[in-house]
């Protein structure tokens, strides 16, 4: 591996001068692209189906901040379930660095939306269009001739009605897909608030996939830098066998018949075909970087050229340093084993909520201002306020309230029963009338219980709030 590590001090895609240095791929091919292809073919089928399919009513995956309404996996959370999105996004933080930890930044060369789209949408119609890398490098360079034009807008028009094609989904995410779909068939004009916002993220998706590009990943993503804390010599990442490859005396450019191994060289013939191949614009063989996205494009590449000059494939492969410096093996390291052990007691903890999660939230608080009030018979009234959150698809009916603890009467202003409609808030006011012989103190702890017809379907609690003398 060359000592030389001045290359660590700027990022690939700015030269010398500052200025952006356009990156052009190779087309990559191999086994590992192939596999990818179907990964992510699978992946953009659930993007762009998931907020069109429902489950039980419930829109498979939404995310509609306005409203504070979310669906994920078909299950509704409301702002009151915020503690269970907490739990949910530490799981996802560890089970991230856990990842990390055993496998580098494979996540984002396999999963990745904007390395899907950069590399398996966008990407390949470059290729359709403006051709492999030399051909992409000599129009680039050429004037601007009928020729240039006519692919350039060819190219842009067709970024730009699949940058538009995106923010319908991703829209469909942020207000849901029945909304969506009443607004295309309103028409445009009639939901103008709607288009503008649609184009700015159609000219968001746009300006990311035809000009920032891997800048993304290498400027604006925080994983890149994450994984510079989170790895060690036992991750296992895209690397340089550069044990093989340089040898004694370093690389060298392939002779037939040459005798590699008695002049001191290593398998790698200094091609530069993995360099250009890589889609952030890196050499692989200078050593893990935070521009490297773990695509596999080199891998594939290299065992192309050893397969034609008759050497052993893997020069680069899926490999941890420990595994290059010392044939040592992957390894459950104490490190993966407390990740996993937080990770599976967060699991453990989540499950348990939202198995014992209603879907019917309670509410009670006393109305704010208002001391209790005094009545015929030794009977002590409080008032309140209700808030009724059903957080399923269906109506619930015949809802009503009942005291557990003691013995009193709840009067719901207007209607004794009523219906909370589903996926919506119900709120009113209702008034709790108790003997005083009945309380323990002027602070007692109420347990009501919520009512569907004769089945309880939610318990809350309040305070109610009686004279010192009912101690």
């Amino acid at each position: 591996m060359a000592n030389d590590e001045h290359f660590r001090d700027s990022i690939g895609t700015i030269n010398e001068e500052g200025k952006r240095a356009w990156v052009f791929p190779k087309k990559p091919s191999g086994r590992f692209y192939e596999y990818r292809k179907w990964v992510s073919y699978g992946l953009l089928l659930f993007l762009f189906a998931s907020p069109f399919v429902k489950l039980n009513g419930n829109q498979f995956l939404m995310f509609n901040v306005l409203e504070r309404r979310f669906n994920i996996f078909g299950f509704p959370f409301w702002p009151q379930d915020f503690h269970l999105f907490v739990i949910s996004m530490i799981i996802g933080v560890i089970f991230v660095a856990l990842f990390t930890v055993a496998f580098g930044r494979i996540f984002c060369g396999w999963m990745c939306p904007q390395t899907i789209f950069m590399e398996m949408v966008f990407r390949r119609i470059e290729f359709w269009i403006d051709g492999d890398r030399g051909a992409q490098i000599r129009l680039d360079r050429q004037s601007w001739n009928a020729e240039k034009i006519r692919k350039r807008l060819l190219k842009w028009f067709v970024f730009f009605v699949i940058s538009f094609l995106i923010a319908n989904v991703f829209l469909a995410y942020l207000i849901g897909s029945d909304t969506l779909i009443r607004y295309v068939i309103d028409g445009p004009l009639q939901h103008l608030n709607t288009l503008i916002s649609l184009l700015i993220f159609t000219g968001v998706f746009y300006f990311v996939f035809a000009w920032f590009r891997e800048q993304v990943c290498i400027i604006a993503c925080p994983y890149g830098r994450l994984q510079g804390v989170l790895l060690d010599n036992k991750s296992i990442v895209v690397a340089y066998d550069h044990k093989r490859g340089e040898a004694e005396n370093g690389r060298k450019k392939f002779r037939k018949g040459e005798d590699r191994e008695a002049l001191g060289h290593g398998d790698c013939i200094d091609c530069f075909q993995c360099v250009n191949v890589c889609p952030t614009g890196i050499d692989i063989r200078n050593g893990t970087q935070l521009e490297c996205v773990n695509c596999t494009a080199c891998i594939d590449e290299c065992d192309t050229i050893m397969e034609k000059i008759d050497k052993p494939k893997g020069l680069i492969r899926y490999a941890s340093e420990d595994n290059i410096e010392k044939k040592t093996k992957f390894t459950f390291t104490p490190r993966l084993k407390g990740y996993s052990a937080v990770l599976f007691i967060l699991i453990g903890v989540l499950s348990g909520m939202l198995f014992l999660r209603n879907d019917l939230e309670a509410n009670i608080l006393r109305l704010p201002g208002q001391l209790y009030e005094r009545k015929e018979g030794n009977i002590i009234s409080n008032v309140y306020t209700f808030k009724l959150i059903n957080k399923t698809t269906k109506d619930v009916t015949d809802v009503s309230f009942k005291l557990l603890s003691h013995t009193g009467t709840i009067d719901v202003v207007t209607h004794k029963k009523f219906i909370v409609p589903a996926e919506q808030l119900a709120e009113g006011t209702l008034f709790i009338d108790i003997n005083g012989a009945a309380l323990n103190g002027d602070k007692d702890k109420l347990k009501i219980g919520v009512y569907s017809g004769n089945n309880l379907i939610e318990t809350t609690t309040t305070r109610f709030l009686a004279p010192r003398s009912y101690k």
